[in-house]
């Protein structure tokens, strides 16, 4: 990438690059310990596809970040924060179901490094990391499907004609007949719960294994607000005799070895959060029916409460990288 050095980074472009930098890592040091523990072929070749497009990212990223005079960040390393020594901790099912879900997440951030980055080697940067983990996500799909393990959203009967709304009724959810659920709110319902699986699978694997007695904790709490979030969706498909999808709790191992840091199963955890809490935000918009608002209302401000807890957590024990900062210009002024 050619770097037009008389234009500097903006504060967005750092912002995309910096936390670009943090996933990378994280996801190089996660598929460095699934290629050591993972059985079946198909899988690996997919675990080794991915390490080597997180290891290109974070040289591309480091690159960046010294020509322009920042320092590159931490982030996570395999020899610190990885015990490739540990024993299975996840079954091969649910290795392919992680990564797949990690590269769903990457999807919704690499398009927003397009949109607010305006410099030519960020856009360039940006748009083949999107080419190249759309392809990956077809990949991981394909191969979800090949072994029977996609959960697929429940089918529904085509309507005979177009129809329109008639009336307030609509809208309602809280008192006398309620409405059938439309197809926004069913994927809405249906994703959220996939999602919180396999929040509650991951915390039920890290609370096992982690060292910290206040991080084993914290995990125990994350899954305990995880399996009350699959419930309040599973009823809302359960009233309108639709299906629900099935957990993933059976794809973690007995194992007590802690494959990761503490450090990197929180910022795991509380990047989870994050990502809930924005499609929590997502679903309330596209959903009509009010009753489903208030549960996403609700539910956004517990596991709010809960993110802000595990950055607590995370900022006690020196494991919380703080992000680029602008000028302090009142201290400056002080000297």
């Amino acid at each position: 990438m050619q770097t037009e050095h008389n234009i500097k980074l903006t504060s967005s472009e750092v912002a995309q690059l910096w936390s670009g930098y943090m996933n990378s890592s994280l996801c190089n040091c996660l598929f460095t310990y699934f290629i050591e523990i993972v059985e079946d072929t198909q899988i690996k070749a997919l675990v080794e596809k991915g390490m080597l497009l997180s290891r290109e990212h974070l040289q591309k990223l480091n690159t960046i970040f010294t020509n322009e005079g920042y320092p590159v960040p931490c982030g996570f390393n395999v020899k610190e924060d990885v015990n490739l020594q540990a024993p299975r901790l996840f079954s091969d099912p649910f290795i392919l179901y992680f990564i797949h879900h990690m590269g769903e997440m990457a999807l919704g951030f690499y398009p927003i490094g397009k949109t607010i980055c305006s410099r030519a080697d960020t856009q360039e940067y940006f748009s083949t990391c999107l080419h190249e983990l759309d392809e990956y996500d077809t990949l991981a799909t394909n191969l979800l499907l090949s072994k029977g393990l996609y959960i697929r959203s429940p089918h529904i009967n085509p309507s005979e004609k177009v129809h329109f709304v008639k009336n307030e009724h609509f809208l309602g959810g809280w008192f006398g007949r309620r409405k059938t659920l439309t197809v926004m709110e069913i994927s809405n319902l249906v994703v959220n719960m996939q999602r919180n699986a396999l929040g509650k699978a991951t915390m039920i694997g890290f609370s096992q294994v982690a060292n910290s007695k206040e991080v084993r904790e914290f995990m125990l709490r994350g899954k305990q607000i995880a399996e009350k979030h699959i419930n309040v969706f599973g009823e809302a498909l359960k009233e309108s005799d639709l299906p629900v999808p099935m957990g993933w709790e059976t794809g973690i191992t007995s194992s007590q070895i802690a494959p990761f840091s503490d450090k990197m199963m929180m910022f795991i955890t509380t990047a989870l959060i994050g990502l809930s809490i924005g499609f929590y935000a997502t679903s309330m918009a596209t959903s009509f029916r009010k009753d489903l608002s208030l549960h996403y209302v609700r539910l956004s401000a517990e596991i709010g409460t809960y993110a802000e807890d595990g950055a607590k957590l995370m900022i006690k024990n020196g494991w919380l990288e703080e992000p680029p900062l602008s000028d302090d210009r009142n201290r400056l002024a002080k000297h």
